[in-house]
């Protein structure tokens, strides 16, 4: 395996014996090397191989400024939600989610905290993608030694939810979540019905809510 293109000091871009491009993360795997050198693959910790070429662009963009134990906890959240969600997620959730991963600790650490004006709505709306957002939390305290409000775990479920949905940007999210509660109070208040929010027959309608709210809002969008 020989270095295409070096990133920095713990990530380069890689050829495999088949010619096929690779991104490849551990710790100075790159550290005094030149394109051509040859890398040890007991030294790599993370290989990301990314099919979109507008997202394996973007990303090698992404982590060349990104400490690596950032990039690492922000991916094996990644695979966890391809774990439990049990669905592919859109490559770009690699650059979003590791990309909000890494601003939400620095902001954390210079003491700034940003409020989830949403996260009541987030918590119904997205049930699987907020419970991947709570052990994010747990798992970003236990790698990186800091404890990111509940907040975060909204804002990483809704980074989850549009990936699994395919949006074209995240905005969207917050647009779709919008709609998807103004049309429950509509429904709420003009039938005077109380949700019974762990029904199948609510997950069912919220399901259909989703993409008829986003069928909405990127139709509005494209106007």
């Amino acid at each position: 395996m020989q270095i295409y293109k070096i990133l920095n000091n713990n990530a380069a871009v890689v050829r495999d014996e088949s010619g096929q491009e690779k991104i490849v993360m551990g710790k100075g795997i790159s550290f005094q090397k030149k394109t051509g050198a040859g890398i040890d693959p007991s030294v790599i910790d993370k290989t990301f191989l990314l099919s979109a070429k507008d997202a394996n662009d973007k990303f090698r963009t992404l982590i060349r400024d990104i400490p690596m134990e950032h990039v690492a906890v922000g991916e094996e959240i990644i695979v966890k939600a391809k774990e439990e969600l049990g669905k592919d997620l859109n490559d770009m959730i690699y650059i979003s989610l590791i990309d909000h991963v890494h601003t939400s600790i620095i902001r954390f650490l210079d003491g700034i905290t940003v409020k989830n004006v949403l996260l009541w709505d987030i918590r119904r709306f997205y049930k699987d993608e907020y419970a991947i957002g709570l052990w994010a939390l747990a798992h970003i305290k236990k790698q990186i030694k800091i404890e990111l409000p509940e907040d975060e775990a909204g804002f990483i479920a809704l980074h989850l939810a549009n990936a699994r949905m395919d949006t074209s940007v995240m905005q969207n999210m917050y647009e779709i979540t919008k709609v998807m509660q103004e049309v429950l109070n509509i429904v709420k208040y003009f039938f005077h019905v109380e949700f019974q929010e762990e029904d199948v027959y609510f997950y069912r309608f919220i399901t259909h809510l989703k993409f008829f709210a986003k069928r909405l809002v990127e139709r509005r969008n494209c106007l």
